[in-house]
């Protein structure tokens, strides 16, 4: 009897840590931690040829992803001892992507405002992102000190941000034009006179200067003539699938732990490797 007590005990204990396991977050069984984004949109993502400065394999690519938001996936990934696989999609795929589990996140710039709340769950913020304007040197908007100054211009921005959505048609009789289908196409349209300015957010702003240093950046900061927005709208996160709570928290332990200057600084990091500062 003693013996089949003392197999009996040995089997619990063999059975606790089994039970006491924490369980796996959904979509990461494998522990490959898989990010879409445009890798289109520099400083916050781009593709390159080679793997230099820690650039990481685009799946099904021959090309290889950097950038601020790969930066912040493979320390994300380094904390929560997972790998990381990045994969390359247009910027309207990316929500329904991660809803229909076809990435386990997006780390694209994304903003974290209440309508995309509606359709999947974030972690972060990210990053803090000033909204500014960008237009020639030589533009009669290029000493603009407010967005009242900015009344009467053409401009355009990228589709599906607030900058086109929110921040444009705050501009007092402003010609907005079509949407640009991307951040490359938005710079685009002011470099080749096409529009008077581009509105987009400060990392954008400073990467494009160095592929267009003819540009100008107009950062409305303080004046009390700025874009009203508020903290959802520049509050960048990175997107998950809907009730993905534990995916989230793994997430924020690691970012909980930043500050905004250390989001920064490795924004400032990301500007001076892009492709084009080279």
């Amino acid at each position: 009897m003693k013996k089949i007590l003392s197999m009996l005990l040995v089997l619990m204990m063999a059975l606790i840590p089994v039970a006491c396991a924490e369980a796996p977050i959904p979509g990461l069984e494998d522990g490959v931690l898989t990010v879409a984004m445009e890798c289109a949109y520099a400083p916050y993502n781009w593709a390159q040829p080679d793997d230099s400065n820690g650039a990481v394999p685009i799946k099904d690519s021959q090309l290889y992803a950097n950038g601020y938001d790969v930066m912040t996936a493979k320390a994300i990934c380094e904390a929560n001892g997972w790998q990381l696989e990045v994969m390359q999609l247009d910027w309207d795929s990316l929500i329904p992507a991660v809803q229909s589990g076809i990435c386990d996140a997006v780390i694209a710039g994304q903003s974290m405002t209440s309508e995309r709340m509606e359709a999947v769950d974030f972690a972060g913020p990210y990053l803090y992102a000033t909204i500014v304007c960008l237009a020639k040197k030589d533009s009669a908007f290029a000493n603009a000190k407010g967005i009242s100054e900015l009344a009467g211009g053409t401009c355009t921005s990228q589709s599906g941000t607030i900058w086109y959505d929110s921040c444009l048609p705050q501009i007092p009789d402003a010609k907005i034009g079509m949407a640009a289908e991307s951040a490359p196409a938005m710079l685009m349209a002011v470099e080749s006179g096409t529009v008077d300015f581009v509105c987009t957010d400060m990392p954008t702003a400073q990467g494009a200067l160095i592929a267009y240093p003819d540009l100008v950046i107009l950062d409305f900061a303080g004046s009390g003539d700025d874009f009203q927005v508020s903290d959802e709208e520049i509050n960048i996160g990175i997107s998950v699938q809907k009730g993905n709570t534990a995916l989230v928290e793994a997430m924020n332990s690691y970012l909980s732990g930043k500050t905004a200057d250390d989001f920064n600084a490795l924004m400032q990091e990301a500007i001076k490797i892009q492709p084009l500062s080279e």
